[in-house]
């Protein structure tokens, strides 16, 4: 039995009942609402005009506030959540919010189209307790929003003046209470135009679901599935949505891994990988996509689209990284890299569903980096992303795994290099017999982010510069290596 989308927004609930499954909120904001400070850009959840904060309740009876892609995000996916634009930031008595304040004070809108958008950027960090935000913390807010009028100057000026204006309070507590009102206990299904929307609530609903609609789209933060509808024009049949199954957002650590479930977001696992390889991660962490994609992307999603492109594996596949598989057949266990048989091609049986990720942890004998190459330091997609993990018995390299993305049709091991190091000290000669042999893993391809040549070369020198940072013998400070340290 169908039931209407229910959501909280300008202190209301709301119900929609009729628009497509894959009708998105930027357009129901606009053409159904006709809320249209909220503005159409890119439709890709690249330029950020689109921006808009949703509030969503924890299990632990906590909101947590932040920014997405209205213009990707599917309206289904607002059931039991609150939505804000920028139509809700002006206070009760008609004045300015600070945030709205700072940027007329400091003159950080021009042509303003893409002004709402950076106004929610900084409300989402007003109201998550950044009234007085770090260069840094501003730059993370604003990765995903792009600006072409004044420059990021004056936008910028504008988030440090934020805080010195009268404060202005947010009422989480009242959101909590009309969240909870709209939870739901069992699976939610909404239908429309003959296609059927559903939210499973726990594994079991889910696997059910899946062993019954095998062929449905399974659907996450809808950072890669909303361009399907945006850009390519594509019918997903039913759709099966993993973001209200709580047991797949759970991120825990035994027995030596740290296991991620599919539908914890990009940001809450970075935060928590980052936080056991600061080192090696924590720009990984800064340059994927940008905080709204993080918000709404998850880290399972990431690796079941399986991207030649995709940033997390090469690193998750140097690691020894795990997939864990679900279905109603129960679970099974594969290496990463088994996962990906060729080009958006997966060993994934009918039925079947990631479920979560193991990721091991770090371990004293394993030098471990990952290096991500593109135009823009975030909100870009690489021309190579490279990871290496060398396991060390005293001077020699007892184990090697070596994984790219970019150099071919799926993220693969580079088999030939792995062999020239094993067994080998960490000396320059081994490395250029590595660096040769990456020649006979890969042939990568030309096209608009980077030549076949550039690829290589890049490939290549990106092992010299691990050896550099992890040679027994001197090895050099991230700062002497890296032009962002």
């Amino acid at each position: 039995m169908s039931e209407p989308i229910r959501f909280y927004h300008q202190g209301a609930v709301r119900e929609l009942r009729g628009a497509a499954p894959t009708r998105t909120v930027l357009q129901h904001l606009r053409e159904d609402l006709h809320c249209t400070g909220t503005k159409e850009g890119c439709a890709e959840g690249d330029c950020g005009a689109c921006t808009v904060v949703l509030g969503e309740l924890h299990a632990d009876g906590q909101v947590a506030l932040k920014t997405v892609n209205a213009c990707i995000a599917l309206v289904p996916t607002l059931d039991g959540k609150a939505l804000f634009t920028v139509e809700d930031v002006q206070q009760a008595d008609g004045s300015l919010h600070p945030v709205q304040q700072a940027m007329v004070e400091c003159h950080g809108s021009q042509c303003g189209f893409c002004t709402p958008g950076f106004v929610m950027s900084l409300w989402a960090m007003y109201v998550n307790g950044a009234e007085n935000p770090t260069r840094a913390e501003i730059d993370a807010a604003l990765s995903g929003n792009l600006c072409r009028c004044t420059g990021y100057r004056p936008i910028i000026a504008a988030a440090a003046r934020m805080g010195q204006l009268p404060h202005a309070g947010f009422d989480r507590v009242r959101l909590a209470q009309a969240l909870g009102a709209l939870q739901r206990g069992a699976t939610f299904t909404y239908e429309a135009g003959g296609q059927c929307f559903h939210a499973p609530r726990t594994l079991d609903e889910l696997s059910a679901l899946r062993a019954a609609k095998p062929a449905a789209t399974l659907l996450a933060g809808a950072t890669d599935v909303g361009l399907w509808v945006t850009k390519q024009f594509r019918a997903l049949g039913d759709i099966i949505y993993l973001g209200r199954v709580e047991a797949l957002k759970q991120i825990t650590e035994s027995g030596g891994m740290l296991d991620i479930g599919a539908g914890a977001t990009l940001e809450e696992a970075y935060r928590a990988l980052s936080e056991r390889y600061p080192a090696q991660l924590t720009q990984m962490w800064q340059r994927f996509a940008s905080l709204p994609v993080r918000n709404a992307g998850t880290l399972g999603g990431n690796v079941a689209n399986g991207s030649p492109i995709g940033d997390s594996m090469p690193w998750l596949i140097a690691l020894g990284a795990q997939v864990v598989l679900g279905g109603a057949a129960g679970q099974r266990v594969l290496a990463l890299e088994d996962l990906y048989l060729g080009y958006q091609r997966k060993d994934l049986r009918p039925g079947e569903f990631v479920q979560a990720l193991r990721v091991p942890l770090p371990r004293a004998q394993v030098r471990f980096r990952t290096y991500k190459l593109a135009k823009r330091f975030d909100q870009d997609i690489s021309a190579v992303c490279a990871a290496f993990a060398l396991t060390f018995d005293g001077d020699l390299i007892a184990g090697a795994r070596i994984a790219f993305g970019g150099m071919a049709a799926t993220p693969k091991r580079a088999g030939q290099a792995e062999a020239a190091l094993r067994g080998q000290p960490w000396s320059e000669a081994v490395l250029h017999a590595a660096m040769a042999a990456l020649a006979r893993d890969y042939a990568p391809l030309s096209d608009m982010r980077a030549s076949s040549a550039y690829r290589m070369q890049a490939a290549q020198n990106l092992l010299r510069r691990f050896w550099l940072e992890t040679r027994l013998d001197a090895p050099l400070a991230a700062s002497a290596v890296n032009a962002f340290a």
